[in-house]
């Protein structure tokens, strides 16, 4: 009898084990989360007598919180301080809610990030100024808020940042030329923005880059003669912008799917090297759809 109790114990032991437990400072995140963003209203609600690897949404790896995507489940309210405490955090996937208020700072702690999706709330504010400590990010999208402020310098330390689309806010001010530094980059959006001045020559650098979309904003000046190093480029999109010469686009000539507006272009140049007939516009609306 005694034999079977201990056996019994050893099993109970072991299963206790396989559970998936995560830090009370990381589960203390995790409720400021969902506290905050008034998660007894969510669609899909957290059981918090469960444990954290149940939760709707949230990915534990090796007793660590790896995973937050919490996509159009009815996120309200300001995101709260204190989320840099959920270090081992790869994706925060918070898009399609109607999150307010700013970003907080500590955001920007999280060195291990390597998505985070944020489009289609209602974010205000300035961008963190020190969103560069998000060193290992790969993509960052926050397009269609009410971002305001100009764009960090500091952005372009994300070294690995293949997709940054910022598009439909009211962000300000110059294109910051540290851009050219985020030599990974295959997808910039800056689309209807109020970004002025002329377009950093620095981005000319960014050879991986297939998509670039810069209209509506009240950007100047002349298309970078570097432009024709972007050898990948297949949509450009410049269109209801303040520019005083096209005359570097006949150095895209060889774009085949070269994306632009070309009502308003200086009529001297006719750009039939640039085959508009095989050009198209880019779908700048977005959809509601999980991915």
């Amino acid at each position: 009898m005694k034999k079977l109790h201990l056996i019994l114990s050893v099993f109970m032991l072991i299963s206790s084990l396989g559970i998936a437990k995560v830090s009370k400072t990381e589960k203390k995140a995790l409720m400021a989360l969902y506290n905050s963003t008034n998660g007894a209203h969510w669609i899909r609600k957290w059981d918090l007598k469960k444990p954290v690897s149940e939760w709707y949404g949230v990915k534990v790896v090796e007793d660590k919180v790896v995973e937050i995507n919490l996509f159009h489940n009815n996120l309200m309210g300001p995101l709260p301080l204190g989320m840099s405490k959920l270090e081992n955090l790869k994706v925060l996937n918070l898009a399609f809610n109607s999150i307010t208020g700013e970003l907080p700072e500590d955001l920007a702690l999280l060195t291990g990030l390597k998505t985070l999706k944020l489009e289609m709330n209602r974010l205000k504010g300035e961008l963190p100024h020190n969103i560069g400590g998000l060193s290992s990010l790969e993509e960052l999208t926050a397009f269609n808020n009410f971002l305001s402020g100009g764009i960090p310098e500091s952005i372009g330390d994300i070294k690995n940042l293949k997709v940054l689309n910022l598009s439909s806010n009211s962000l300000k001010g110059a294109i910051p030329s540290s851009l050219g530094q985020l030599t990974q980059l295959e997808t910039l959006g800056l689309f209807e923005n109020t970004l002025e001045g002329s377009i950093p020559g620095e981005l000319g650098h960014l050879t991986k880059l297939k998509e670039l979309v810069l209209a509506n904003n009240s950007l100047n000046g002349e298309i970078p003669e570097e432009f024709n190093q972007l050898a990948s480029l297949q949509i450009f999109q410049i269109q209801n912008n303040n520019f005083s010469s096209f005359k570097n686009l006949e150095k895209l000539k060889t774009r085949e799917y070269l994306v632009f507006d070309h009502d308003g272009f200086d009529k001297k140049y006719e750009f039939k090297e640039l085959k508009l007939e095989r050009t198209r516009m880019a779908d700048t609306k977005y959809e509601d759809i999980e991915n």
